[in-house]
């Protein structure tokens, strides 16, 4: 097993402002599956962003299209302030490496309260019911170089596909951790809705699964500790699957939500 130094989320997806709207920062290479970095990672630095250039703190919706998957390298990203209201603001964003285009995000900004309760979830699935310890740890497992530095566990019942025998399902259910037991804020958040390997997988396996675009709604502010992580296929037509996911703290509420179109080849029948 390769031991890889493990660095904590903030400092990975850190950015740094070079001029107004104009940031640099490291695609880190030890957050990439297949060498090229995760979709929700990119994600979180162009949240950044569009949070260091708008009125307020907290991103509350984000749609990205994704281009061109960059490299583990510098990348540079800019934000366009579209719109300043009272309650919200809109900001567009891009990322590009050697001036290539590889996503493109529009954010919706405002300001999440640490307390209260949904006024209605009826809509939603229920929180995943699986205890941390129960579940099956991906980390260290001799996969994806990002498996190795969050503490990313899958349900038992849901773990066929890493033993060669998905059972059917299109869902995935576990916990995830980030290094050093480091908290979530909403910049992570947008990380987590694309963390999980494809629900996919526990229906045939398959190569990668190019994310195309993805939609982020963040719901609250997370209570500290590791999240537990709904993630589940809905359609596989045409070479393309969508997913939706789900996020839950320590209190069970939700925390963020998710839904993502992507690319997949599926082995015709033998």
């Amino acid at each position: 097993m390769i031991n890889r130094a493990r660095n904590s989320f903030a400092d990975v997806s850190a950015i740094e402002e070079t001029a107004p709207g104009e940031f640099t920062a490291e695609a880190d290479p030890e957050w990439t599956i297949g060498g090229r970095p995760n979709g929700g990672y990119l994600l979180a630095m162009l949240g950044r962003a569009a949070a260091r250039s708008a009125t307020h703190q907290h991103v509350l919706a984000a749609s990205a299209h994704y281009l061109h998957s960059p490299k583990p390298a510098p990348v540079h990203l800019t934000a366009e302030v579209l719109r300043t209201g009272r309650s919200a603001s809109q900001v567009r964003t891009r990322m590009t490496q050697d001036d290539t285009p590889c996503v493109e995000a529009m954010f919706t900004l405002g300001t999440l309260s640490p307390d209260g309760d949904p006024q209605w979830n009826g809509g939603m699935p229920a929180p995943v019911a699986c205890g941390q310890a129960e579940c099956e740890p991906i980390t260290g497992s001799g996969g994806p170089a990002i498996m190795d530095q969050v503490d990313l566990r899958i349900h038992p019942d849901d773990f066929g596909f890493a033993r060669g025998a998905p059972n059917g399902s299109g869902v995935l259910r576990g916990w995830l951790g980030l290094p050093d037991d480091e908290d979530f804020d909403p910049i992570a958040l947008l990380y987590a809705v694309d963390s999980f390997p494809p629900a996919t997988m526990n229906i045939a396996l398959t190569g990668w699964v190019p994310t195309l675009e993805l939609t982020a709604y963040i719901r609250a502010l997370p209570a500290p500790g590791p999240v537990r992580i709904l993630h589940r296929a809905h359609l596989i037509d045409d070479n393309r699957v969508d997913e939706a996911c789900y996020v839950w703290d320590s209190r069970d509420r939700l925390v963020a939500q998710a839904t993502q179109l992507a690319g997949i080849r599926l082995d015709p029948p033998g």
